[in-house]
């Protein structure tokens, strides 16, 4: 019987595969277990708009994709039904940013996650809060098993 920690991986392993949007930013998965994630990104020339900062909506990409990461972690199909973005802090090229998601609820087939992004000096660039809902009886992976453990 596979722990939740293992069924956090191979859901890991299985999205990494065919994401291409993450992969084609630059992103890194460097951490992933039961309703948790963590990713990084490094801002690049192609991300910057008019005022030479990160444009917001790649802040926001780097967000989603943990959040993604952090709600699929219990192999079962689980999409965005919404989020929230507070930009607090510009980010420059060549600036590290990391995304750190946690599950804060989860229950029949919503949840509430909250996602932190910070620059390589630590500094709070976003707060993205994304709502999900699962697709009960839909598994990553088949034959691992799916849900929250009790």
């Amino acid at each position: 019987m596979a722990t939740p920690q293992q069924v956090a991986e191979a859901a890991r392993d299985a999205m990494w595969q065919n994401d291409r949007a993450s992969k084609g930013l630059g992103m890194r998965l460097l951490a992933i277990g039961p309703g948790k994630a963590q990713m990084c990104m490094a801002v690049r020339e192609d991300m910057l708009n008019g005022h030479d900062i990160c444009h917001g909506g790649f802040i926001t990409l780097l967000a989603d994709s943990t959040f993604a990461y952090a709600c699929n972690s219990y192999n079962e199909v689980t999409v965005a039904s919404g989020f929230d973005i507070n930009l607090l802090a510009a980010a420059r090229l060549g600036d590290v940013l990391t995304a750190t998601g946690q599950e804060i609820s989860r229950a029949g087939r919503t949840g509430v996650y909250d996602i932190h992004v910070h620059n390589q000096r630590g500094e709070a660039v976003a707060a993205f809060r994304g709502r999900s809902y699962t697709m009960k009886g839909k598994p990553l992976i088949e034959g691992l098993p799916m849900g929250k453990p009790k």
